[in-house]
């Protein structure tokens, strides 16, 4: 039986790269993250077997990487050697495999993070500010007391 590329998914953090082989009830899993490269083994229940070898975009600390492993997949959490510099892409070439995908639900643009949350923090205050600012209460002369009564009788 061939082996075959596990459907991997990879997102970008100013620490670490974060990547994520999906593969259910695997066993005999191997994951060698070296400097330049990661090297990815293992077969699932139906005794597949899923190989994936991966050239990185920028040196990675391979000391200060780890896998875990769940039910569902394998997430390897590789420590950049150059901290805060954004990653295009995972791959030193330029061409994506077809098993390759962004991880749109973890994705974030976080070299713009700062200027977010000082924009986040000026928006909070000024809605403190607002709350804060003393209005005369509503006038209430237009309201009539007998009004609500007669009608929860009446019906």
């Amino acid at each position: 039986m061939a082996r075959q590329h596990a459907r991997t998914l990879w997102y970008d953090r100013p620490k670490y790269v974060f990547m994520e082989f999906c593969v259910e009830d695997s066993t005999d899993v191997h994951v060698l993250i070296e400097d330049h490269r990661i090297v990815f083994s293992c077969k699932n229940a139906d005794g597949v077997e899923f190989y994936n070898e991966i050239e990185f975009y920028a040196k990675v600390n391979c000391k200060d990487s780890q896998d875990k492993r769940s039910g569902r997949s394998i997430t390897c959490f590789v420590r950049k050697w150059k901290e805060k510099v954004a990653w295009p892409r995972l791959t030193k070439e330029d061409i994506k495999p077809v098993w390759l995908s962004v991880d749109f639900d973890n994705w974030r643009d976080w070299e713009g993070d700062e200027e977010v949350e000082l924009a986040q923090v000026d928006h909070y205050a000024e809605l403190l500010e607002k709350v804060r600012t003393k209005r005369p209460p509503p006038a209430m002369d237009d309201l009539d007391d007998d009004s609500d009564s007669t009608d929860a009788t009446s019906n």
